[in-house]
């Protein structure tokens, strides 16, 4: 569950974010929301030039049948375990910034697969310390380097993922930590 200040995308009165099909018990919206962005997730996925606009094109693709703000960045703050994410106000900015740094994509051209892990952690740690969603960030954290696996070599596996390792090394990350990180990555492409 994410804090969030004075939740414009929640219903009144509630921690339900408002969706399109109106669906307001908690339960019911996440288990629907797995459902259908796990079926777009299998569709192919949009292509670009790993920047930030393909980045919002990938959320979109992924919750367009939820939320009606899908593939729009947050306009609230929201923070996870005590956490802040980035403000809202500078999340076009550090998104633009991380793209530029990995120069859309290019950066993990031609790495081996070491390389490949390790870059792909940093990028990942960063970008989900941005949380540029309202929700739905972790999906497309996978959906992109999922993406970015196949397009420079280095398949993810994802149905190798454990769950409760990966999650630990993502809190790792957000604490600048990326070993961990690097680590599932590995396992996940080899």
């Amino acid at each position: 569950m994410y804090d969030a200040f004075d939740d414009p995308y929640a219903y009144s009165g509630s921690t339900v974010l408002q969706n399109l099909l109106d669906i307001r018990d908690p339960v019911q919206l996440e288990a629907f929301e797995i459902e259908i962005s796990t079926l777009r997730a299998e569709e192919p996925l949009p292509e670009g030039n790993f920047d930030a606009q393909h980045y919002c094109r990938i959320h979109h693709h992924l919750f367009q049948d939820v939320y009606a703000w899908a593939g729009k960045y947050r306009t609230v703050r929201t923070s996870k375990g005590g956490n802040s994410f980035c403000y809202p106000e500078y999340i076009e900015q550090e998104m633009n910034s991380l793209c530029d740094h990995f120069q859309n994509g290019q950066k993990f051209a031609n790495c081996e697969r070491a390389t490949f892990a390790t870059l792909v952690a940093k990028f990942l740690g960063e970008l989900n310390a941005i949380h540029p969603f309202r929700e739905g960030n972790g999906r497309s954290q996978l959906a992109f380097i999922g993406l970015i696996g196949q397009t420079f070599g280095h398949p993810f596996h994802f149905e190798r993922l454990e769950k409760d390792s990966f999650l630990a090394a993502m809190i790792a990350s957000f604490a600048g930590q990326i070993d961990p990180l690097t680590h599932e990555l590995a396992r996940l492409s080899e």
